[in-house]
């Protein structure tokens, strides 16, 4: 037998009938009208839920699929930017084979560099001066240090490998050649 608590008229063990709730005097179906109408409203914002989510869902999927378009079309119009400067470089190729004096080639050899830069230049792309200028981490690694008496020290004496931006970033740091004192 439950047990039941005399203190509590509400107590689910006891089995008596749980005033408004078991009993609903003059009903008469209305509750259940109430129910099915509030169970209507749930399925609905429930519905609504899945289509919001099913929405952003394609909604990602479509920015993803148009940014990768997007980046694909700009690597085309780079990639298209380029081809010439390394067409001259075939055709350097093809004029050492045929004996063409060496003086030529280099002329052709700097041509084709200054068509590299002029791609580099219309996509923004600078090169960082630093040759003569106190070194500056934020744009330049040292990768060794020499010692000249006629510069103070931390001045870039020589650069290793050539450093750009882009805008304003740093695309890749110069490597130098940085003055010390012994």
């Amino acid at each position: 037998m439950a047990e039941t608590n005399p203190y509590d008229e509400f107590d689910s063990l006891s089995g008596a009938p749980m005033p408004g709730i078991d009993d609903a005097p003059g009903d008469d179906g209305k509750r259940d009208e109430e129910l099915a109408a509030l169970r209507k409203q749930a399925d609905d914002q429930r519905a609504l839920y899945l289509r919001a989510l099913a929405d952003f869902d394609n909604y990602k999927r479509r920015n993803e699929r148009d940014s990768q378009t997007r980046s694909d079309a700009g690597r085309r119009e780079v990639l298209k930017k380029l081809l010439p400067a390394l067409d001259s470089l075939q055709r350097a190729v093809q004029f050492r084979t045929r004996g063409t004096p060496p003086e030529q080639i280099v002329d052709g050899l700097l041509a084709m560099v200054k068509q590299f830069e002029a791609v580099l230049e219309s996509e923004n792309v600078r090169a960082i001066e630093t040759l003569g200028k106190p070194f500056d981490p934020a744009i330049s690694e040292a990768v060794g240090t020499a010692s000249d008496g006629s510069v103070p020290d931390s001045t870039v004496l020589d650069e290793a490998r050539r450093g750009y931006r882009i805008g304003d970033d740093v695309l890749r740091p110069a490597q130098v050649i940085v003055s010390k004192r012994d």
